[in-house]
């Protein structure tokens, strides 16, 4: 979490003026869900966005479901 938080605010935030709490929060979302989690590549993921890799190991590694419901 310190590494994200780092990352967050050396890439983002202190790139940035924010108006207000709003704006900065808005901002911090965009970030987080629009570039962080979709597009940046992770080292520990093999370079893949942390999307991309969910979605290659539920297709490798799918969760199984017991028929006794």
């Amino acid at each position: 979490m310190e590494r994200f938080f780092l990352n967050l605010k050396t890439e983002r935030v202190w790139q940035r003026d924010y108006a207000n709490h709003a704006e900065a929060t808005c901002d911090v979302t965009e970030y987080i869900v629009g570039f962080y989690s979709s597009v940046r590549l992770h080292s520990k993921l093999g370079y893949l966005s942390p999307t991309a890799y969910e979605r290659d190991m539920a297709e490798k590694h799918p969760i199984g479901v017991s028929e006794n419901t």
